[in-house]
Protein backbone atom coordinates (compact mmCIF):
# COMPACT_ATOMS: atom_id res chain seq x y z
CA UNK A 1 0.00 0.00 0.00
CA UNK A 2 1.27 3.46 -0.86
CA UNK A 3 1.44 5.29 2.50
CA UNK A 4 0.46 8.55 0.84
CA UNK A 5 -2.91 7.14 -0.17
CA UNK A 6 -3.93 5.95 3.31
CA UNK A 7 -5.90 2.76 4.02
CA UNK A 8 -8.16 1.39 1.30
CA UNK A 9 -11.83 2.21 1.63
CA UNK A 10 -14.02 -0.74 2.71
CA UNK A 11 -15.59 -2.63 -0.18
CA UNK A 12 -19.29 -1.94 -0.70
CA UNK A 13 -21.68 -4.62 0.53
CA UNK A 14 -24.68 -2.89 -1.07
CA UNK A 15 -24.59 -1.15 -4.44
CA UNK A 16 -27.82 0.52 -5.59
CA UNK A 17 -27.71 2.15 -9.02
CA UNK A 18 -30.20 4.45 -10.74
CA UNK A 19 -33.20 3.24 -8.75
CA UNK A 20 -36.62 4.37 -9.87
CA UNK A 21 -39.71 3.74 -7.78
CA UNK A 22 -43.04 5.39 -8.52
CA UNK A 23 -46.30 5.04 -6.60
CA UNK A 24 -49.52 5.84 -8.43
CA UNK A 25 -50.00 6.99 -12.01
CA UNK A 26 -50.64 10.17 -13.95
CA UNK A 27 -51.06 13.38 -12.00
CA UNK A 28 -51.20 11.41 -8.75
CA UNK A 29 -47.83 9.71 -9.35
CA UNK A 30 -45.26 10.06 -6.55
CA UNK A 31 -41.62 9.50 -7.51
CA UNK A 32 -40.23 8.02 -4.31
CA UNK A 33 -36.89 7.26 -5.98
CA UNK A 34 -35.70 9.15 -9.04
CA UNK A 35 -32.57 7.46 -10.46
CA UNK A 36 -31.04 7.24 -6.97
CA UNK A 37 -27.57 5.73 -6.60
CA UNK A 38 -25.98 4.72 -3.29
CA UNK A 39 -23.20 2.40 -2.06
CA UNK A 40 -22.96 1.10 1.50
CA UNK A 41 -19.49 0.12 2.75
CA UNK A 42 -19.13 -3.22 4.53
CA UNK A 43 -18.54 -3.13 8.27
CA UNK A 44 -19.56 0.51 8.66
CA UNK A 45 -22.43 2.33 10.32
CA UNK A 46 -24.21 4.49 7.73
CA UNK A 47 -27.02 6.94 8.50
CA UNK A 48 -29.50 7.83 5.74
CA UNK A 49 -31.24 11.16 6.23
CA UNK A 50 -33.68 13.40 4.42
CA UNK A 51 -36.93 15.30 4.93
CA UNK A 52 -40.29 13.54 4.95
CA UNK A 53 -41.01 12.30 1.43
CA UNK A 54 -37.35 12.35 0.39
CA UNK A 55 -37.31 8.61 -0.37
CA UNK A 56 -35.07 7.49 2.49
CA UNK A 57 -37.45 4.80 3.81
CA UNK A 58 -38.18 3.56 0.28
CA UNK A 59 -34.43 3.36 -0.35
CA UNK A 60 -33.98 1.25 2.78
CA UNK A 61 -36.87 -1.06 1.88
CA UNK A 62 -35.46 -1.62 -1.61
CA UNK A 63 -31.89 -2.25 -0.38
CA UNK A 64 -33.25 -4.73 2.17
CA UNK A 65 -35.29 -6.63 -0.39
CA UNK A 66 -38.58 -5.58 1.20
CA UNK A 67 -39.76 -3.75 -1.92
CA UNK A 68 -39.20 -3.89 -5.68
CA UNK A 69 -38.25 -1.09 -8.08
CA UNK A 70 -39.50 0.02 -11.48
CA UNK A 71 -35.94 0.12 -12.83
CA UNK A 72 -32.35 0.13 -11.64
CA UNK A 73 -30.23 -2.49 -9.89
CA UNK A 74 -29.49 -3.44 -6.28
CA UNK A 75 -26.74 -5.85 -5.28
CA UNK A 76 -26.56 -7.07 -1.70
CA UNK A 77 -23.50 -9.16 -0.95
CA UNK A 78 -23.11 -9.84 -4.66
CA UNK A 79 -26.74 -10.95 -5.16
CA UNK A 80 -28.83 -8.93 -7.63
CA UNK A 81 -32.11 -8.36 -5.78
CA UNK A 82 -34.04 -7.13 -8.80
CA UNK A 83 -33.68 -10.55 -10.42
CA UNK A 84 -35.21 -12.42 -7.47
CA UNK A 85 -38.83 -13.43 -6.97
CA UNK A 86 -40.67 -12.35 -3.82
CA UNK A 87 -40.10 -15.79 -2.31
CA UNK A 88 -36.39 -15.67 -3.13
CA UNK A 89 -36.11 -12.22 -1.56
CA UNK A 90 -37.81 -13.57 1.58
CA UNK A 91 -35.25 -16.39 1.83
CA UNK A 92 -32.39 -13.93 1.27
CA UNK A 93 -33.67 -11.64 4.03
CA UNK A 94 -33.79 -14.51 6.48
CA UNK A 95 -30.21 -15.49 5.66
CA UNK A 96 -28.47 -12.15 5.17
CA UNK A 97 -30.47 -9.32 6.78
CA UNK A 98 -31.46 -8.16 10.26
CA UNK A 99 -34.07 -5.50 11.05
CA UNK A 100 -34.62 -3.04 13.89
CA UNK A 101 -37.84 -1.03 13.67
CA UNK A 102 -39.13 1.92 15.69
CA UNK A 103 -42.14 -0.15 16.79
CA UNK A 104 -39.94 -3.06 18.03
CA UNK A 105 -42.12 -5.69 16.27
CA UNK A 106 -41.70 -8.27 19.03
CA UNK A 107 -44.13 -11.21 19.18
CA UNK A 108 -46.28 -10.59 22.32
CA UNK A 109 -46.75 -14.27 23.17
CA UNK A 110 -43.03 -15.07 23.14
CA UNK A 111 -40.44 -14.38 25.81
CA UNK A 112 -37.48 -12.11 25.11
CA UNK A 113 -35.25 -15.16 24.59
CA UNK A 114 -37.76 -16.70 22.17
CA UNK A 115 -38.07 -13.42 20.26
CA UNK A 116 -34.30 -13.21 19.90
CA UNK A 117 -34.08 -16.73 18.45
CA UNK A 118 -37.19 -16.46 16.25
CA UNK A 119 -35.43 -15.39 12.99
CA UNK A 120 -32.93 -18.21 13.42
CA UNK A 121 -35.73 -20.74 13.83
CA UNK A 122 -37.55 -19.39 10.77
CA UNK A 123 -34.33 -19.73 8.76
CA UNK A 124 -33.75 -23.27 10.04
CA UNK A 125 -30.55 -22.27 11.85
CA UNK A 126 -29.25 -23.12 15.30
CA UNK A 127 -28.36 -20.26 17.60
CA UNK A 128 -24.70 -19.68 18.45
CA UNK A 129 -25.25 -19.67 22.21
CA UNK A 130 -21.91 -17.98 22.96
CA UNK A 131 -22.69 -15.15 20.53
CA UNK A 132 -26.25 -14.70 21.83
CA UNK A 133 -24.93 -14.68 25.41
CA UNK A 134 -22.44 -11.97 24.46
CA UNK A 135 -25.18 -9.90 22.86
CA UNK A 136 -27.62 -10.08 25.76
CA UNK A 137 -24.86 -9.39 28.30
CA UNK A 138 -23.56 -6.39 26.34
CA UNK A 139 -27.11 -5.08 25.96
CA UNK A 140 -27.86 -5.65 29.64
CA UNK A 141 -30.96 -7.80 29.16
CA UNK A 142 -29.74 -11.11 30.58
CA UNK A 143 -32.11 -10.77 33.56
CA UNK A 144 -35.12 -10.12 31.31
CA UNK A 145 -34.95 -13.09 28.93
CA UNK A 146 -37.90 -14.93 30.49
CA UNK A 147 -40.15 -11.85 30.30
CA UNK A 148 -42.68 -11.15 27.57
CA UNK A 149 -42.70 -7.79 25.74
CA UNK A 150 -45.50 -6.30 27.87
CA UNK A 151 -43.31 -6.87 30.93
CA UNK A 152 -40.42 -4.86 29.48
CA UNK A 153 -39.79 -1.14 29.21
CA UNK A 154 -39.54 0.48 25.79
CA UNK A 155 -35.75 0.57 26.03
CA UNK A 156 -35.61 -3.10 27.02
CA UNK A 157 -37.92 -4.08 24.16
CA UNK A 158 -35.71 -2.23 21.67
CA UNK A 159 -32.58 -3.91 23.05
CA UNK A 160 -34.29 -7.29 22.60
CA UNK A 161 -35.08 -6.25 19.03
CA UNK A 162 -31.42 -5.35 18.45
CA UNK A 163 -30.26 -8.69 19.87
CA UNK A 164 -32.75 -10.43 17.56
CA UNK A 165 -31.40 -8.52 14.57
CA UNK A 166 -27.77 -9.43 15.36
CA UNK A 167 -28.27 -12.99 16.62
CA UNK A 168 -27.85 -14.59 13.20
CA UNK A 169 -24.76 -12.48 12.37
CA UNK A 170 -26.44 -11.01 9.28
CA UNK A 171 -24.49 -9.35 6.49
CA UNK A 172 -26.46 -6.13 7.04
CA UNK A 173 -28.69 -4.74 9.79
CA UNK A 174 -31.27 -2.16 8.71
CA UNK A 175 -32.57 0.15 11.43
CA UNK A 176 -35.61 2.32 10.67
CA UNK A 177 -35.82 5.24 13.15
CA UNK A 178 -34.72 2.84 15.93
CA UNK A 179 -34.75 5.50 18.67
CA UNK A 180 -38.05 7.13 17.71
CA UNK A 181 -40.05 5.49 20.50
CA UNK A 182 -37.35 5.83 23.18
CA UNK A 183 -36.45 8.56 25.66
CA UNK A 184 -33.15 10.36 25.07
CA UNK A 185 -31.16 8.26 27.55
CA UNK A 186 -32.35 4.92 26.17
CA UNK A 187 -31.92 6.20 22.63
CA UNK A 188 -28.31 7.22 23.18
CA UNK A 189 -27.53 3.86 24.83
CA UNK A 190 -28.97 2.05 21.83
CA UNK A 191 -27.02 4.19 19.35
CA UNK A 192 -23.82 3.63 21.30
CA UNK A 193 -24.37 -0.12 21.05
CA UNK A 194 -25.00 0.06 17.29
CA UNK A 195 -21.79 2.07 16.96
CA UNK A 196 -19.92 -0.55 18.97
CA UNK A 197 -21.44 -3.38 16.93
CA UNK A 198 -19.99 -1.82 13.81
CA UNK A 199 -16.58 -0.88 15.18
CA UNK A 200 -15.89 -3.94 17.34
CA UNK A 201 -17.91 -6.69 15.64
CA UNK A 202 -17.60 -5.44 12.04
CA UNK A 203 -21.38 -5.32 11.61
CA UNK A 204 -22.71 -3.37 8.64
CA UNK A 205 -25.56 -1.11 9.81
CA UNK A 206 -27.82 1.12 7.71
CA UNK A 207 -29.96 3.45 9.80
CA UNK A 208 -32.74 5.68 8.48
CA UNK A 209 -33.19 8.66 10.77
CA UNK A 210 -34.29 12.29 10.86
CA UNK A 211 -32.29 12.99 14.03
CA UNK A 212 -28.89 14.75 13.66
CA UNK A 213 -27.81 13.44 17.08
CA UNK A 214 -28.48 9.86 15.97
CA UNK A 215 -26.59 10.46 12.72
CA UNK A 216 -23.63 11.69 14.77
CA UNK A 217 -23.06 8.11 16.00
CA UNK A 218 -22.56 6.84 12.43
CA UNK A 219 -19.36 6.53 10.39
CA UNK A 220 -21.00 8.17 7.39
CA UNK A 221 -24.19 10.05 6.60
CA UNK A 222 -26.00 10.12 3.25
CA UNK A 223 -28.66 12.69 2.39
CA UNK A 224 -31.69 12.14 0.13
CA UNK A 225 -33.94 14.80 -1.34
CA UNK A 226 -36.69 14.40 -3.93
CA UNK A 227 -35.85 10.74 -4.46
CA UNK A 228 -32.14 11.28 -5.14
CA UNK A 229 -28.94 10.94 -3.12
CA UNK A 230 -27.69 14.53 -3.04
CA UNK A 231 -24.82 14.57 -0.53
CA UNK A 232 -22.85 12.58 2.02
CA UNK A 233 -19.76 12.74 4.20
CA UNK A 234 -17.73 10.68 6.67
CA UNK A 235 -17.34 11.18 10.43
CA UNK A 236 -20.54 13.18 10.93
CA UNK A 237 -21.27 15.15 14.07
CA UNK A 238 -24.69 16.41 15.11
CA UNK A 239 -23.61 20.00 14.41
CA UNK A 240 -22.15 19.17 11.00
CA UNK A 241 -25.38 17.41 10.05
CA UNK A 242 -27.46 20.36 11.26
CA UNK A 243 -25.30 22.77 9.26
CA UNK A 244 -25.65 20.69 6.11
CA UNK A 245 -29.41 20.40 6.55
CA UNK A 246 -29.65 24.18 7.03
CA UNK A 247 -27.89 24.64 3.70
CA UNK A 248 -30.39 22.30 2.03
CA UNK A 249 -33.27 24.30 3.52
CA UNK A 250 -31.74 27.57 2.26
CA UNK A 251 -31.39 26.19 -1.26
CA UNK A 252 -34.97 24.89 -1.19
CA UNK A 253 -36.23 28.33 -0.13
CA UNK A 254 -34.30 29.99 -2.97
CA UNK A 255 -35.79 27.56 -5.50
CA UNK A 256 -39.31 28.12 -4.11
CA UNK A 257 -38.84 31.88 -4.36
Amino acid sequence: MNPSTGPAAPAPIIVAERLVKTYGTGAAAVHALDHATLSIAAGRFTAVMGPSGSGKSTMMHVMAGLDSVDSGTVRLGGVELTELSERERTVLRRRKVGFVFQSFNLVPSLTAAENIELPLRLAGKRADSAWVDELVTTLGIQERLSHRPNELSGGQQQRVAVARALASRPEVVFADEPTGALDSRAGRALLAFLQRASREFGQTIVMVTHDPVAAGFADRVEFLADGQVVDGFDHPTAQAVLDRMARFDAVAEEVAA
